[in-house]
């Protein structure tokens, strides 16, 4: 059976069983502190599980992209090495919101499996949650070892602990037990000598889980304890992938079609074969899962980068990138060239990866480009650590930091050095590596409590569009102490008028004013799962009375001002540089915005300030907000609004219109164009392949601008003494340095002339070579051009030069061809080791190279090196 038709399938049963399809979310997690990606088929539907949201549908089925990188769930240190670990990996899931329980969820699984897959049902175990003697809240499921007898042998029925079939999102949260299904794929010889259910959860790569069915019916609170859940839930995950691998018969995901055309299309790329050799497979093996990851992650809009989500994704980038230089021999760009096969393979599951296809293959290759750059660079450092190790052993710190400052990974460091004879202390590495993750989690650890709830009452409403001030009454509260922020506390109102972080924009700010006058401060607004939280230093009195919530009016009118500009400089982007230009990021902040694009070239000036030009036109005009807060999805994109790929919308949505600007948004916006007042754009930049950036201002910051502007244009003509012609005063003074610059280089040229002269009868002869090393006084460039003129006027030359050069020490070494051929003589190498005399280093090539450092006074010690080098 082809992976469609698995994925299709499984679609087509759960709509007959009256579940709602639903498409896959953005795999990047957006309004959730605890976590970067979706790792698990039941993230996207966290805020239902919480309560703090209603479900569209009771009862929902999907197949859900997810990444297991980071944190709790981190599987990438075993892709490649074993035949069922993944990043990526789709998980097919049925959801029940308080609907069906247990009953529906087994039979509906053994139905599916047995029935419609034809899955034998001798090769499958399940497991049932056994009960946790430290934990006299949690017992045996009898309930669910009940219903599988209906279907399984009481032998096949397996009971398994805590850790593999009691389920928790975090350590507070919904949590239940759950029930496996495992499948035993061994040959039949296998099987009479190991029984099956001894190898389940052994990590045996033939006896595998393929589904997990959770059933959700406890909360546990940050002291450790249990309640129930007003509601009980179903969550079920099933691995897409290794379910292929049952139903196609092979014994590897990697040998389903999931993954068999990447595999053909790297062999065919890199002219090597899967099969024959143990380094090479799991090299094809990581570069054809991590693909799938950056492909998609990159689709869904995250970037590589050197933080945060950005920093993963470049990370798994860069494992597929060494392991393609290392063992597949790829000194160029490749990867780029396989998101074409994959498009063809999973364009019709999912199409962004198809729509974005180009801006993926161009992030690709530029990260490529750059790591391997970097490979580059490593190895030449990596050569100097050698050369400075005594004992055939690479200091530990040494490998660290080539792995924590130049990305060089260990495994390559081991890998050459053992080539060379050495070994590196991987106990001083796992030091360091140590230090760094305790360094991290000391400066992000936090502790949060429990919600404390003032009032039961799970509505809240946002009023912000309409008033900045508003009564409000706080539901629920809770203290998060952290290390970096200190104490502090998370407020939730039953109505508020500030806005949360979202869409790019900043949260508000403001304050809650007592009933007896006392003022607590509001420090940010953001959105937890579906909830407005308001943070603040301070607890304020009498949590049972209601409050006067205040936003602080000029910071929100001024991130509107700068939220409005940017859907203006949507449309002029779209208008000026063309249609395929999408919005990839924006950061909209009181003083400044920020954005992000789709454009494969740099923007000139002339487009640059055609675009100013064009926004500054609409707020001419005075457009005013059209706006419509719950308006049919579909309606609104018939309609002509735009919508942002990887943002998670509802059936209804809210729209914003200034004329013929259309988007659909969540921010706060000016009531007319004519409130921006004046658009400028301060910078435009690269941040990846294909995308750019433009840094801009409104309002307030552009009159301020403009007032720096013209202090620094009165203090330049100022200095010009020329306050009628500034402009002709600068030319004048353009025109008198280039006469100056070609008088300087005409004295240089006859001082390098006759200091030619001067040297030849300086050179003397040592062991068949005609040396000279000597201190002159000379710029860089004048330097190199006297090394070569001798050099042709002279065979077997070596030449050592220092000189000192803007307060530092210049050492440039040339060699005759000729000697770097009979002698072995290596320039690159030669200074990079008189490079320590002057407390710096460099490289260049065999026969010409140059070392910078600060300590000019090391120059005559390195001329004197030189002399003993030579004469050995």
């Amino acid at each position: 059976m082809k992976s469609q038709d698995v994925r299709n399938k499984f679609l087509e049963f759960f709509k007959q069983k009256e579940h709602l399809i639903v498409p896959s979310s953005s795999m990047v997690v957006k309004n959730d502190p605890t976590l970067m990606f979706v790792n698990s088929g039941m993230a996207p539907f966290k805020e239902y599980f919480l309560g703090n949201a209603k479900p569209k549908h009771n009862r929902i089925a999907d197949t859900q992209k997810c990444l297991r990188v980071s944190g709790k769930h981190n599987d990438l240190e075993e892709v490649g090495y074993d035949t069922y670990h993944h990043t990526l990996f789709e998980m097919l899931g049925n959801w029940s919101f308080g609907n069906y329980f247990k009953e529906e969820a087994i039979a509906w699984s053994w139905e599916l499996l047995t029935e419609v897959y034809g899955i034998d049902k001798d090769i499958l175990y399940v497991t049932v949650f056994e009960g946790s003697d430290d934990d006299d809240q949690l017992e045996m499921d009898k309930e669910a070892f009940g219903i599988w007898k209906k279907f399984i042998d009481e032998e096949r029925i397996l009971k398994g602990n805590k850790k593999d079939n009691f389920w928790e999102m975090g350590d507070q949260g919904p949590c239940g037990p759950c029930s496996e299904i495992h499948v035993d794929i061994r040959s039949k010889e296998e099987k009479q000598k190991v029984d099956g259910a001894s190898l389940v959860n052994q990590d045996h790569p033939q006896v595998v889980e393929i589904w997990n069915l959770v059933f959700m019916q406890y909360n546990r609170k940050a002291n450790g304890s249990l309640e129930a859940l007003p509601n009980r839930h179903i969550d079920t995950g099933m691995g897409f992938e290794r379910l292929c691998m049952v139903l196609q018969g092979v014994q590897s995901n990697y040998d389903t079609d999931v993954f068999t055309p990447l595999i053909r299309e790297i062999e065919t790329i890199t002219n090597n074969s899967y099969g024959k050799s143990s380094d090479v497979d799991v090299a094809i093996r990581v570069i054809s899962d991590h693909v799938r990851a950056v492909a998609f992650s990159i689709a869904d809009g995250q970037l590589p980068s050197n933080t945060g989500a950005g920093y993963v994704i470049r990370r798994i980038l860069r494992r597929a990138i060494r392991y393609g230089f290392t063992f597949l021999n790829q000194k160029e760009p490749f990867i780029y060239k396989l998101v074409d096969t994959l498009g063809k393979q999973m364009g019709e599951a999912f199409p962004e990866i198809k729509t974005q296809e180009r801006l993926i293959e161009n992030v690709i290759k530029e990260e490529e480009h750059s790591f391997l750059r970097t490979l580059d660079q490593g190895l030449l450092l990596l050569d100097k650590v050698i050369e400075d190790s005594t004992n055939k052993i690479i200091e530990g710190s040494k490998a660290f930091e080539l792995y924590d400052t130049y990305g060089f990974p260990l495994d390559l460091t081991q890998l050459i050095a053992r080539e060379k004879g050495y070994s590196v202390d991987e106990e001083g590495f796992s030091q360091g590596m140590q230090k760094q993750k305790e360094r991290s989690r000391s400066a992000s650890a936090s502790e949060t409590s429990d919600w404390i709830v003032i009032q039961d009452n799970q509505t809240e409403d946002f009023v912000g569009y309409d008033q900045l001030t508003a009564e409000v009454r706080l539901t629920r509260y809770r203290k998060v102490v952290s290390k970096k922020d200190g104490d502090q506390y998370q407020l939730v109102f039953n109505s508020t008028p500030f806005y949360p972080e979202g869409g790019g924009q900043v949260g508000d700010r403001g304050y809650i004013e007592t009933a007896n006058g006392g003022v607590v401060y509001i420090t940010d607004t953001k959105k937890e799962n579906n909830v407005i939280i308001h943070i603040t230093k301070h607890l304020p009195q009498h949590l049972e009375q209601s409050f006067k919530a205040v936003v602080n009016e000029e910071f929100r009118r001024l991130s509107a001002s700068n939220h409005t500009a940017t859907h203006l400089l949507h449309q002029a982007l779209r208008t000026i540089l063309g249609t395929h230009v999408e919005q990839k990021g924006s950061l909209v902040k009181p003083k400044s915005l920020r954005f992000d694009f789709s454009h494969f070239s740099k923007v000139g000036d002339e487009q640059l300030q055609e675009i100013e030009d064009f926004v500054n036109a609409r707020i001419r005009e005075n457009l005013p907000l059209v706006e419509h807060r719950n308006i049919p999805m579909q309606k609104a994109l018939d309609e002509g609004a735009i919508a942002l790929f990887g943002e998670k919308y509802g059936d209804n949505v809210r729209t914003i219109r200034f004329g013929q600007s259309m988007e659909l948004c969540g921010g706060t916006h000016v009531a007319q164009t004519g409130d921006i007042w004046y658009f400028k754009i301060k910078s435009e930049s690269a941040i990846a392949a294909g995308i750019r950036r433009i840094e801009a201002i409104t309002n307030i910051a552009v009159g301020d601008y403009f007032e720096t502007v013209e202090k620094q244009f009165e203090a330049v003509k100022a200095v010009l003494k020329n306050a009628n012609e500034p402009v002709k005063a600068v030319q004048n003074l353009q025109e008198e340095n280039v006469e100056l610059k070609k008088q300087i280089e005409a004295l240089l040229k006859d001082k390098a002339k006759n200091l030619k002269t001067e040297l030849k009868s300086e050179l003397r002869e040592i062991n068949g070579i005609q040396f000279l090393a000597k201190k002159i006084d000379l710029d860089p460039a004048s330097i190199k051009d006297l090394c070569f003129d001798l050099g042709h006027q002279h065979d077997n030359l070596f030449l050592l030069f220092g000189a000192e050069n803007n307060g530092k020490a210049l050492l440039s070494c040339y060699i005759s061809k000729e000697l770097v051929a009979s002698k072995s003589l290596n320039a690159g190498v030669i200074v990079r080791e008189l490079g320590k005399y002057i407390q710096g280093g460099g490289g260049g090539q065999p026969f010409f190279a140059t070392a910078g450092g600060k300590n000019i006074e090391g120059i005559d010690s390195a001329l004197k090196e030189v002399v003993n080098l030579i004469s050995k």
